[in-house]
């Protein structure tokens, strides 16, 4: 009893400080709805944690090589996700999955890289239809649940914000006060799932040797 006492006061504590997250824009498109949620939240969670948007159009398609080489860009993303508390993705849906930038982005980093191993991580989508990007979601949990990624995804939670072309008023605020209601309870969520997850990296070790160590065609 004492202990779990001292694990929630511990927690209490970090939870007055400002987390660091980095908001990854699963698109290359250059008038994406998804990056303009990332900016809503930035803007919404400025007083809770500060959130940095991280492009990925400008890597490279994935390609494997004798020497293992990753580009400079992916690294420096890499370098910025190992310095966060947690990860928020924002994908579309492309043929119920999410777009080949993305998939190829998390190729890159997981390709002798490994900054996703045990990183909290939030995903939320918008979509021109009424699902809200809720297959492509579904196929990113597997996807950073993989051996070579290891994140460690917030549960049942989504935030699928449809018909995003709609959503959106002038000042760039969302129009809808329940999906606003959503996205806050869920972000606190979020703020709590970073915060117990600190107490939960005794195998963090472990953890990225193995994903170093992965190999799909090994026996």
């Amino acid at each position: 009893m004492k202990q779990f006492t001292m694990i929630v006061i511990k927690i209490n504590e970090m939870i007055n400080f400002m987390n660091k997250f980095i908001a990854i824009v699963g698109s290359n498109s250059s008038k994406s709805t998804n990056r303009e949620l990332l900016k809503y939240m930035q803007r919404h969670f400025k007083s809770q944690a500060e959130i940095e948007l991280v492009e990925i159009k400008g890597l490279p398609i994935f390609k494997k090589s004798a020497n293992k080489y990753v580009p400079q860009t992916a690294r420096n993303i890499a370098k910025k996700i190992e310095a966060a508390d947690g990860v928020i993705i924002a994908t579309p849906e492309y043929d119920h999955s999410i777009p080949a930038v993305l998939s190829s982005a998390l190729a890159w980093l997981s390709y002798g890289i490994h900054p996703f191993v045990d990183k909290p991580v939030m995903i939320t989508g918008a979509s021109y239809g009424s699902l809200g990007s809720s297959r492509a979601q579904a196929q990113l949990r597997q996807i950073l649940d993989s051996p070579e990624l290891k994140a460690r995804i917030m549960p049942s939670s989504e935030f699928l914000l449809g018909h995003s072309l709609q959503a959106f008023d002038d000042n760039d605020n969302l129009k809808d006060i329940e999906i606003t209601e959503q996205l806050n309870g869920l972000f606190k969520d979020f703020l709590q799932f970073v915060n117990i997850s600190k107490q939960l990296n005794n195998a963090n070790v472990v953890n990225k040797q193995q994903a170093e160590q992965f190999l799909w065609d090994k026996d």
